[in-house]
């Protein structure tokens, strides 16, 4: 039976979550389909920047990210104190980058018609602030419009009407550092793992490729936008088509040409927002900084060990930055097995995991059994 979200969202105990939404039927909507031998590559362009765009409208970050041909992993924080010190007209105008919204909220946003404004409409303006300061820090708000607008203009595209996605997003609760370093180093892995990608930087439409090219002085907003591909009948839209228009809620949709010029003002309202950086105090001992040059070397670690296909030398450093982080690198290999053998529940919840793993076996096993051996070997040596 399905729970509701709120059960498996608290703040309280973890702002950091694993999101997976899917395809319907699982196919490949977002890659190369070879039933129908059509490609869609493109549109795993449209997530990445619809995804970049809403990390910037609401007070969720975005760690780690991978768009699939058939599905998106998200590792996001939920930042609601962020959210509590925006001011009334910050709510509003972030939430009108996404919706319209009432008339009275239009002249609460104009000084020249704010004055006006009666007591009545004031406290109605005070509870949709209310309202919409949680919708910007709320979990299945952001998964909303992002699945949402993705699923309109693949259909427009297509023309055709129905779902997109086949049901809610699943997320997952990550409880400690160890955790979220894992469930990021899988997330980045994803491409490799698929067998679509090579090396980190080579992974189209990821948050490492994102961050690398980035420090190679690429990573502007031109490099996010859909590219062209070869040889297709139906070009990808421009940014300023290929998402969804802004709506008026409960309202009947208005005409198309205004719904792409409301759609062209609220996208210019919308920079990329950055991937939240490494080392953060909040999250990391200020005393040892995590570094993205040490999440590069982990990645590739994980990538040689995990990866059935990879060959290599695991990175001599790699030991000593989680030794340094406080992480025991045993313990770091069992959540990082566990989530490429699909046991997302397991993640935060390391007690389950030895019995987990005597009940299925598959091919990464071999691969976590060698990272232990070289874990245990450097540990003896060292």
């Amino acid at each position: 039976m399905t729970r509701p979200r709120a059960s498996l969202v608290s703040l309280s105990d973890t702002p950091w979550y694993h999101l997976v939404t899917r395809c319907v039927r699982r196919a490949y909507l977002c890659g190369f389909d070879r039933l129908t031998g059509r490609s869609f590559e493109h549109r795993r362009g449209w997530v990445e920047l619809r995804l970049r765009q809403l990390a910037g409208v609401f007070a969720i970050d975005v760690a780690a990210y991978a768009v699939m041909s058939n599905h998106v992993h998200l590792v996001v924080r939920l930042d609601a104190e962020r959210a509590s010190q925006w001011s009334d007209e910050e709510v509003l105008r972030r939430w009108r980058c996404l919706f319209r919204g009432p008339v009275v909220v239009e002249r609460f946003l104009s000084p020249a018609t704010r004055a006006g404004m009666t007591e009545a409409e004031l406290d109605g303006v005070a509870e949709l602030v209310a309202t919409y300061r949680a919708r910007l820090v709320d979990l299945s708000w952001f998964m909303r419009v992002l699945n949402e607008s993705i699923a309109r203009a693949a259909n427009r595209e297509d023309g055709v009407r129905g779902r997109f996605w086949e049901g809610r997003f699943r997320s997952q609760a990550i409880l400690d550092e160890t955790a979220l370093l894992a469930v990021m180093a899988y997330v980045d892995l994803n491409p490799i793992r698929a067998g679509i990608a090579e090396t980190p930087e080579a992974s189209a439409h990821t948050g490492i490729a994102a961050r690398i090219a980035d420090l190679q002085g690429d990573g502007d907003e031109a490099e996010a936008a859909p590219q062209p591909r070869q040889g297709s009948s139906h070009p990808p839209p421009t940014p300023a088509t290929a998402s969804t228009p802004p709506e008026t809620e409960d309202t009947e949709p208005t005409a198309d040409a205004r719904r792409a010029e409301l759609w062209e003002v609220a996208l210019n309202r919308l920079p990329l927002a950055p991937l939240m950086p490494f080392g953060n105090p909040a999250e990391c001992p200020a005393t040892i900084p995590f570094t993205f040059d040490n999440y590069l070397i982990l990645v590739d670690s994980l990538g040689r060990a995990l990866h059935p296909r990879k060959r290599g030398a695991i990175p001599a450093e790699l030991p000593d930055i989680l030794a340094r982080l406080g992480i025991a690198p045993e313990r770091f290999v069992e959540h990082a097995g566990f989530l490429l053998k699909g046991f997302g529940a397991a993640i935060g919840a390391p007690e389950r995991m030895t019995a987990l793993a005597a009940q299925r076996e598959c091919r990464y096993l071999r691969g976590v059994r060698r990272a232990k051996q070289f874990f245990t070997a450097a540990a003896a040596t060292a």
